[in-house]
């Protein structure tokens, strides 16, 4: 076949393949325009639950809401509040939102609230300007997380995060510190800002956070109420949507064991990945059940998030001591590095890199010494839903984070 034949043929394949993609992008424009309302949640940490909170709230209010969270455990919430695990024949993608958009659309929703579910910042934008296309954007926070790919600071985690800034719609964020970086962003898009204030987050009692059947922070509930508001729904309404909400799979819990004689109280904070959120978590536990109990801390690695482990090193070191320090997962020795080199004793740490369920937890109770405090960190996937999964089986008791 001579070369000019071949060059044809190439040229009309190349021409094919950019038709069929600027009619697919039309197809899922026409298909994003019949739902009204759509709704990004973006941020560091609470995506998930204010996702939830939103479209709890939003249902309370007598809306047609649609919902997609992409925790702990993926999954659609269809108009009535029932909720579908996705199932993925391989990893995460974000493709997966058109598809996800494309089921929606045939349940007539008026509102979608979808989790955003890129990392990367260049995916960030183009999830929100080709894929969602939302009128209300949303970022819970911006948090010193997955700074490998949006760092090297948390500044540049806020630029990353103000990519899913809608176009000429509304922005809602309980970001504070950072809250100059969307400005800038809503200007730039010819959108709204919207901020929650510190008075916003105090007006949220202590007595409604008690209603909540899972452990709840008012800076979530405060923004997904200021959207549910802004989207026409009445504040008690949506209140009371919300705290009827079940925990979602993964939720941080405490957990009371009392096995074959061993008494351990066991906190699933897997799912609070980024070092702020879980020295909070370790130091108040060790004030409400640290006294007479060895204290041991469960951190579980993952080898595709090594700059987590750095950082979670970094940190733990400055952190009230812990009496051993298990590793388990992949990619530990990242851990490891750090720790000793920002002075945690090399002598507690124990590694069980890539040990099973059955080997990890054996361990723990054998570390117990008959009482003690285990605290679980650094990532949900990976183990750590299996090995929280096996102390939530055997708990005489459950309360809140």
């Amino acid at each position: 076949m001579e070369i000019p034949v071949l060059l044809a043929i190439v040229a009309g394949l190349w021409v094919a393949l950019v038709l069929a993609g600027g009619l697919e992008a039309l197809k899922h424009r026409w298909l994003v325009s019949r739902i009204p309302v759509r709704v990004h949640v973006n941020g560091t940490r609470g995506k998930t639950s204010v996702t939830r909170l939103i479209a709890a709230g939003l249902r309370a209010g007598d809306k047609r809401v649609c919902a997609k969270t992409t925790g702990s455990a993926a999954a659609v919430t269809d108009p009535d509040g029932r909720e579908f695990p996705i199932y993925r024949i391989s990893g995460a993608n974000i493709i997966e939102q058109m598809r996800t958009l494309k089921r929606m659309a045939k349940l007539k929703p008026e509102i979608v609230v979808m989790e955003c579910m890129a990392l990367q910042p260049q995916y960030q934008s183009l999830s929100e300007l080709r894929m969602v296309r939302s009128n209300v954007g949303v970022i819970t926070n911006a948090r010193p997380d997955h700074l490998d790919v949006m760092g090297p600071g948390e500044e540049d985690v806020a630029l990353a995060l103000a990519g899913s800034t809608p176009v000429k719609g509304n922005l809602f964020t309980a970001e504070r510190d950072l809250l100059p970086t969307f400005e800038h962003s809503c200007n730039d898009r010819k959108s709204q800002l919207h901020g929650v204030t510190l008075e916003e987050v105090e007006a949220i009692s202590d007595d409604t956070m008690s209603q909540f059947r899972y452990a709840e922070h008012k800076e979530n509930v405060a923004l997904a109420l200021k959207i549910c508001e802004h989207l026409g729904v009445d504040r008690d309404k949506a209140l009371k949507g919300m705290t009827e909400l079940e925990p979602e799979a993964g939720a941080m819990q405490v957990l009371h064991i009392n096995y074959f004689k061993r008494e351990i109280v066991f906190v699933n904070g897997f799912a609070a990945n980024d070092p702020e959120s879980t020295g909070k978590i370790w130091e108040n536990m060790i004030e409400k059940f640290g006294e007479n109990r060895r204290k041991i801390m469960l951190i579980n690695c993952r080898a595709d998030r090594p700059h987590r482990s750095q950082q979670m090193a970094e940190e733990a070191g400055k952190w009230t001591k812990a009496d051993k320090v298990i590793l388990m997962g992949s990619g530990c020795f990242v851990f490891v590095r750090n720790a000793v080199k920002h002075g945690l004793d090399p002598e507690k740490l124990l590694v069980l890199e890539g040990g099973d369920t059955t080997d990890i937890t054996e361990t723990i109770l054998e570390e117990s010494a008959g009482n003690a405090l285990v605290v679980g960190m650094c990532n949900i996937h990976g183990g750590g839903e299996e090995v929280a999964r096996f102390f939530q089986n055997r708990a005489v008791k459950e309360e809140d984070l």
